[in-house]
């Protein structure tokens, strides 16, 4: 599982109603929250954020903040 998939199961978000909110498809959506290897989109980080009536910051700090600068 994803971040982003770790994040929407803890909220429980129901993923068809986020595609039919956002016009992210259903597959899609579970190609984002299961597999670690597809990438995210900065557009689609946005859409589910509206979708899910919070912050885009939040998801964004939850899906990318283990990321960090080489020093």
């Amino acid at each position: 599982m994803t971040k982003l998939g770790s994040y929407l199961a803890k909220k429980s978000v129901n993923k068809a109603e986020i595609s039919r909110r956002t016009g992210i498809s259903k597959s899609r959506l579970s190609q984002l929250t299961s597999n670690n290897t597809t990438k995210l989109r900065a557009d689609e980080l946005y859409l589910i954020a509206l979708a899910m009536d919070i912050d885009p910051c939040e998801v964004f700090n939850e899906v990318c903040g283990h990321l960090k600068l080489n020093r």
